[in-house]
């Protein structure tokens, strides 16, 4: 079976690289990935397939909603299944992880992203 996953970013290099680094997970159908630009367009897209959706990864600094307003507005409206969400950030300072954290984030990590963890940290929930 596989799992969908939601990168939520507004680089656009995000998607290359993913599918990039994934590039055997998603050929051996463990992974399929779906892309945001922005926070408005990641409920657009869970609005339509939310109970496809397992997990988001969503960046906390975008124009418009923010990563962490996302997180607040998919807990508040996704309760079942709650999706696991995972946050990124290029400022991995304590009050970014605190207010995610305390939104409901199931994880927090920073860029450049270590992909070596973060597939470790996806099996973990994926697999739990």
């Amino acid at each position: 079976m596989h799992t969908k996953i939601l990168v939520v970013d507004d680089e656009a290099d995000v998607q290359p690289l993913f599918i990039q680094r994934f590039r055997k997970e998603i050929k051996n159908g463990e992974f399929d990935f779906a892309f945001a630009l922005s926070g408005e367009e990641a409920l657009g897209y869970l609005d339509e397939h939310h109970s496809e959706v397992i997990l988001i990864l969503s960046d906390i600094n975008m124009p418009g909603m923010t990563g962490i307003e996302l997180l607040s507005r998919i807990r508040q409206s996704y309760e079942k299944p709650p999706p696991v969400v995972m946050m990124i950030t290029a400022y991995g300072d304590d009050e970014n992880r605190h207010q995610a954290m305390e939104k409901g984030a199931n994880e927090f990590l920073t860029k450049p992203l270590d992909f070596t963890l973060l597939k470790e940290k996806l099996n973990t929930f994926i697999h739990d």
